[in-house]
C-alpha cells in the first residue's frame, strides 16, 4: 500500500492538518529527511501489565536484552584524554569506558579477574594511568593487558593464560559513546540507521554537556521512556502547551525495530485553542526552555509568521551566547521537534531549540524503579575551548525540575507534569483488574514497537 494511503487509513477521523500539509503551505526550505512520512500499523494487541512489574520478565530483559543491544554510555566530551574514563552500569552488567594512549576507546568489563571486585563504582568518572583494583592492586595497562600481579611468584598458574581484560564493543557517533556487551552485535551504523544520515547537518559532534539532570522514578522502566515518545498525553497532563503546540497533527515514523521518530511543528495551535491564539502570543509560548536566550527581543514584524519569528530571533540570540555561526539550519532544523527514539533507552531531539538527549534505564535490579537522564546539549564555540561537561545532578522522585539550577521553571514544572504520572501508572499496573494496556494505533505506535522489538531479543533465545 503507498504511503500516503496508510497514511490516510491511520489518521481518519483526524481533525488537524498533519506536520507536512503546514509545511508544504509555508513553503520555506525543509531538509528531506523531515518531509519523510514511515507510518506504520503494528497490531492493535493489549500490551500485558505484567511486562511492567514481573521479577522473571525483568531478568529476563537482563539477560537477553540489555547484555545485546547498542546503549549509548557517555559523551567523547567525557574522556577527552588519555585515562579518563567512564563506568556506565545497566543492572548487574557494568562497563568500564577508558581512552588509551592511542587515543583510542575501549570498553572493559568492569570487574578484576582476580576476585571480581569493580575496579571503579557505577555512574562515577575520572583518570587514571593504569587499570587498579581497589581490593589487591592488581593492575591492566588501558589497552587491557596485565600488568603487575603483588606477589607474582604466587600465582604461577596465570602464566600462559590469557589474562587480558574482556571487552565490550565500543562506537562513536555524533559525539557519543556507544557500548554493547554482545561481541557479535551489528556495526552501531547498522543499528542506529537512518539516524546518521537524517542529522548529519547537525553536527552533534560539535555539541556540548551543558546541564545534566538525573530523576529517580518509582515506575519500571519501560513506562518512564513511554510516558515521552507521543503526544497524545499533552491535551491532558499539559494543557498549557497546547497554545504552541498541535498534539493531534504530531507525525510517527517507524524506520526500523530501533529506531523511530515523532515531528510536531512549534508555532501551531491545537485544535483544542479556542479562543485562537495571536502570532505575538504564539511566539511568547514558543519560547519555553530558550526565554534566558532570547529575553524580550522577540517582537513580531510585519508578515512574519510566529515560527519565522521564533527561528530568526532564537538563531541571532544562540549565535551570540554560544559563539556558533548556526546559518546553515533551516527554521524546521531551529525549532520544530524531531524526537528519535533509540532502542532500548534512548530519544534524542537534535534541533537547536531545547536540543536534548534522554536515557531511561532500571536503577539496580528492581522493575519497579527507574533513572530518567536528561541531558541538554548545546553548541561548541567556532573558537575556543571546548566548555566542560556539566557534572549530573541528581534529584530523587520528590523534588522538583525546577530546583535545577540553569533549568528554565516553565520547562521544569512542565517534567514534573510528566514524571508526575509515572508512579500512579505503576500502581494503578499492579491495581488493575484489566489485564493489560490498549493502545492507540497512530498516536502510541512508538510504545508497541518498543515491546514488539523486546520480543525479538526474548524470543531469538528461547
Amino acid at each position: 500500500m503507498p504511503v500516503a494511503d496508510d497514511i490516510k487509513a491511520l489518521t481518519k477521523g483526524r481533525v488537524s492538518p498533519s506536520a507536512q500539509d503546514l509545511l508544504r503551505k509555508e513553503g520555506r526550505p525543509v531538509p528531506e529527511a523531515f518531509e519523510l512520512e514511515s507510518p506504520k500499523f503494528l497490531g492493535n494487541e493489549d500490551i500485558d501489565f505484567s511486562r511492567y512489574t514481573d521479577p522473571d520478565f525483568f531478568a529476563r530483559e537482563m539477560e537477553l536484552m540489555w547484555t545485546r543491544t547498542w546503549q549509548w554510555a557517555c559523551r567523547e566530551e567525557h574522556i577527552p584524554e588519555p585515562g579518563d574514563h567512564y563506568v556506565y552500569d545497566i543492572g548487574p552488567h557494568s562497563a568500564l569506558i577508558v581512552r588509551g594512549q592511542d587515543g583510542v576507546i575501549r570498553g572493559f568489563i568492569n570487574s578484576c579477574l582476580h576476585r571480581g571486585t569493580k575496579f571503579r563504582p557505577g555512574s562515577t568518572c575520572g583518570s587514571f594511568d593504569e587499570i587498579r583494583c581497589p581490593f589487591h592492586g592488581w593492575t591492566w595497562d588501558l589497552n587491557g593487558a596485565l600488568g603487575r600481579v603483588p606477589y607474582e611468584w604466587d600465582v604461577p598458574h596465570i602464566q600462559g593464560r590469557d589474562f587480558s581484560l574482556p571487552q565490550v564493543k565500543v562506537g562513536v557517533w555524533g559525539g557519543f559513546v556507544f557500548i554493547n556487551f554482545d561481541e557479535d552485535a551489528m556495526p552501531l551504523e547498522d543499528y542506529l540507521a537512518p539516524i546518521p544520515e537524517h542529522l548529519e547537518n547537525f553536527g552533534l559532534g560539535d555539541r556540548f554537556v551543558e546541564l545534566h539532570i538525573e530523576k529517580e522514578l518509582s515506575c519500571n522502566w519501560k513506562a518512564a521512556k513511554e510516558a515521552f515518545v507521543e503526544n497524545y498525553h499533552t491535551q491532558e497532563t499539559h494543557p498549557q502547551l497546547l497554545l504552541g503546540s498541535d498534539d493531534e497533527g504530531t507525525q510517527y515514523d517507524i524506520f526500523t525495530d530501533h529506531v523511530c521518530r515523532f515531528f510536531c511543528l512549534f508555532g501551531v495551535p491545537s485544535q483544542l485553542v479556542d479562543p485562537r491564539p495571536s502570532a505575538q502570543e504564539l511566539v511568547d509560548q514558543m519560547l519555553t526552555g530558550d526565554r534566558s536566550l532570547v529575553g524580550d527581543e522577540a517582537v513580531m514584524r510585519e508578515g512574519e509568521s510566529a515560527r519565522v519569528v521564533m527561528a530568526r530571533v532564537l538563531r541571532t540570540q544562540m549565535e551570540a551566547a554560544y559563539g556558533a555561526d548556526l546559518s546553515r539550519f533551516t527554521d524546521t532544523e531551529m525549532i520544530d521537534v524531531s524526537q528519535y527514539g533509540i532502542f532500548p533507552s534512548a530519544i534524542l531531539f537534535p534541533q537547536l531549540s531545547l536540543p536534548m538527549m534522554y536515557r531511561f534505564r532500571p536503577i539496580g535490579e528492581d522493575p519497579n524503579r527507574s533513572l530518567f537522564e536528561l541531558l541538554i546539549l548545546r553548541p561548541v564555540p567556532d573558537d575556543g575551548p571546548r566548555p566542560l561537561p556539566a557534572e549530573p545532578m541528581r534529584l530523587k522522585e520528590e523534588d522538583s525540575f525546577t530546583t535545577v539550577p540553569g533549568f528554565d521553571p516553565i520547562l521544569g514544572h512542565v517534567y514534573d507534569q510528566d514524571t508526575g504520572n509515572l508512579r500512579a501508572q505503576q500502581e494503578g499496573i499492579r491495581a488493575a483488574r484489566k489485564k493489560g494496556e490498549t493502545l492507540l494505533n497512530y498516536q502510541e505506535v512508538r510504545v508497541r514497537l518498543l515491546h514488539q522489538t523486546l520480543d525479538k531479543y526474548l524470543a531469538a533465545h528461547l
